[in-house]
């Protein structure tokens, strides 16, 4: 798969903007508000399995192309790959993303005292991107380092981009992800990186929310150079979701204050694809309507990148 090849399956139909990502059902413990609630108290390994595949199947079932998953997400991948191969309907449509980077560490427990520990070294990159192929083989269309910042040796490291060029030159693309106050910074450096004198990042996945806007410059400038770009927590973690404002104007519109939050990153040219991060049904019928959402005039309800972020790390793990 090339960047375009995502472009163009988002601009298949309005829904397939928006992909799935699986982070909050790869595994039984994360920091999105409302798990308690949305997640069964059984988080065993077959339970969280079958929420996943029930999401993949209405997520396709609906238009959505774009499926991401992470190392790190517990075992998301390998769902991933159970559900692509009793569809191999599907699995000639969608386009595959993952991520590596981070180590899952937390052995299926809720009250792990770490749940991931990261890592962008050449080593931690050959182990990883073995175990992704061993699970997704030539599934795989993406491949991004996860949570870049601008002092990651990941921007920096010419052995570590001379693995990720011969990945590129078996035809799968690589990416990057962003988190951290400074994501701007990190991707800026990123589209400078080159292998054999052409790009090396040529899709970007970053956190923007209403909560959170601090890098839509820089992925618009991103965009305007040819990457894919990827929005990532336009949920904010599911802090949008009680947002009194979001909830006013969802109640003009006939809404939900997440396909508000949703559509307001939507309305934005420069985003090729939106992740739901959906752990039930209903959250993703609701994710979904956002492609046809008028939007009405919101507040800014932007934090300083630095309280948005410290309030992010602070959310519990459950």
């Amino acid at each position: 798969m090339s960047a375009s090849s995502l472009a163009d399956a988002a601009a298949a139909t309005p829904v397939s903007r928006i992909g799935l990502g699986l982070a909050a059902v790869g595994r039984p413990g994360y920091i999105n508000l409302g798990r308690e609630r949305d997640l069964p108290a059984d988080r065993s390994v077959d339970a969280m399995r079958r929420r996943s595949h029930e999401l993949l199947d209405a997520a396709y079932a609906a238009g959505v192309r774009y499926l991401d998953a992470a190392r790190s997400y517990g075992l998301a991948e390998e769902f991933l790959a159970d559900w692509l191969r009793a569809r191999p309907d599907a699995a000639r449509e969608v386009v595959i993303g993952s991520k590596w980077g981070y180590t899952y560490v937390a052995d299926w427990r809720m009250d792990a005292d770490a749940h991931e520990v990261k890592d962008h070294s050449v080593a931690t990159y050959d182990r990883q991107r073995s175990e992704t192929r061993a699970l997704l083989g030539d599934h795989l269309n993406l491949y991004q380092i996860h949570s870049v910042t601008p002092e990651s040796p990941a921007l920096t490291d010419p052995a570590l981009h001379a693995r990720l060029a011969s990945l590129a030159a078996e035809g799968v693309t690589v990416g990057i992800s962003t988190s951290g106050p400074a994501q701007a910074d990190a991707i800026r450096a990123a589209l400078e990186v080159e292998a054999d004198g052409r790009p090396l990042f040529r899709t970007v996945q970053s956190t923007y929310n209403l909560l959170e806007p601090s890098a839509g410059r820089a992925l618009e400038e991103a965009h305007a150079a040819g990457r894919t770009v990827i929005v990532k927590e336009a949920m904010a973690n599911g802090r949008l979701a009680g947002a009194e404002a979001l909830r006013q104007a969802a109640s003009q519109t006939g809404a939900t204050p997440d396909a508000i939050a949703l559509a307001a990153v939507l309305r934005h040219p420069w985003v090729t694809v939106a992740l739901s991060g959906a752990a039930t049904l209903p959250q993703l019928t609701s994710n979904l309507s956002a492609t046809g959402v008028p939007l009405p005039p919101l507040p800014d309800l932007a934090e300083p990148p630095e309280t948005y972020w410290r309030t992010r790390s602070s959310l519990p793990w459950s």
